[in-house]
């Protein structure tokens, strides 16, 4: 019972946080986005736990909503990002996206229905320990790392030079 409460918890901030990030009505200022940002991924991390993913939920916390956050906050400092004007949604933009969230919904509601979930479910099956994520991360999957990592060392020195002011 305990489980159910949580989930429904977690699953209700992660959702509010999404929406909140989006619509942000408290200030316009991208910075409290980004926190927002922060309580989704921590509240989505909430349900890893629950799943007993407990690896992906540190993961998510120590890389998303430490590094990646950081991240975006030097990136919205480094670009002195003002309050965003108040824009006006056009009626007709209005409408299609209206129609498209609506069109959206009926086919996961469709596809949900017409599913056989809950039906036939097999006991769960516990894979992916550390061990296993660290040999195939280092021996299948060892080039994609690496040239995920010069990429990532390539984007903080270009956002290095870009902050960097003549001294001249």
């Amino acid at each position: 019972m305990m489980q159910i409460a949580f989930f429904y918890l977690f699953a209700f901030l992660t959702l509010a946080c999404g929406v909140l990030v989006v619509l942000n009505p408290f200030t316009r200022s991208p910075v409290t986005s980004a926190m927002f940002l922060v309580l989704t991924i921590v509240s989505m991390a909430g349900l890893f736990v629950q799943l007993h993913a407990f690896f992906i939920a540190a993961v998510q916390v120590l890389v998303y909503a430490g590094a990646v956050i950081v991240l975006f906050i030097f990136v919205i400092m480094l670009l002195d990002l003002k309050e965003e004007e108040q824009r006006r949604i056009k009626p007709v933009m209005g409408g299609l996206a209206t129609v498209a969230v609506a069109l959206i919904a009926l086919a996961m509601i469709r596809t949900i229905k017409h599913s056989a979930v809950g039906f036939t479910l097999a006991k769960p099956v516990v894979e992916g320990s550390t061990i296993s994520l660290g040999q195939a991360l280092f021996t299948r999957f060892a080039l994609p790392f690496e040239a995920l990592s010069l990429l990532l060392l390539v984007a903080m020195v270009g956002a290095v030079l870009l902050s960097k002011r003549d001294l001249k």
